[in-house]
């Protein structure tokens, strides 16, 4: 594999997913070690649109929207991990999250610090743990799955 940039900022992440304003949950990408593991945040605002609803008054970031973000943080790992599966048209569909636990609150003004690692892949399945984390408290954490598949065959 090529050798990796320093960080990853939001014009690499736009080459890498195919996601897109609102639903985008990384911002960077601050640390990789191919196969390993992955470092991201998501800078967490009072314009973001679900804290419209969710809820007035006392906006609170829900928490599956926490388990995307773990997600995609997962996508880019496997996207920066295997550059011929960076290649082509793959996108990676979500199959589960296990042993998913919520700690604490994420609200406007915090840092949300993704984590994943353990990363596993048997042929197009991929397996790996993820946090996220506050001012190093946990918010989240689980066990995410993925496939791979190529767009021209959804």
């Amino acid at each position: 594999m090529s050798e990796l940039p320093q960080f990853v900022d939001i014009q690499q992440i736009f080459e890498l997913l195919p996601h897109r304003y609102p639903f985008l949950m990384v911002d960077r990408v601050t640390e990789v070690v191919p196969g390993e593991s992955l470092k991201a945040f998501k800078n967490v605002t009072v314009n973001e649109p679900f804290f419209q609803g969710h809820f007035p008054g006392l906006p609170v970031m829900p928490g599956v929207l926490m388990c995307e973000a773990l997600a995609q943080a997962g996508g880019l790992l496997a996207l920066l991990s295997d550059e011929e599966m960076s290649k082509g048209d793959n996108v990676f569909l979500f199959t589960g999250i296990d042993k998913v636990r919520f700690r604490r609150r994420v609200v406007p003004g915090d840092k949300l610090d993704l984590e994943v690692f353990d990363m596993k892949r048997k042929m197009n399945l991929i397996k790996m743990s993820g946090k996220a984390l506050v001012n190093g408290e946990l918010a989240c954490q689980g066990i995410m799955s993925a496939a791979i598949v190529n767009r021209e065959d959804m």
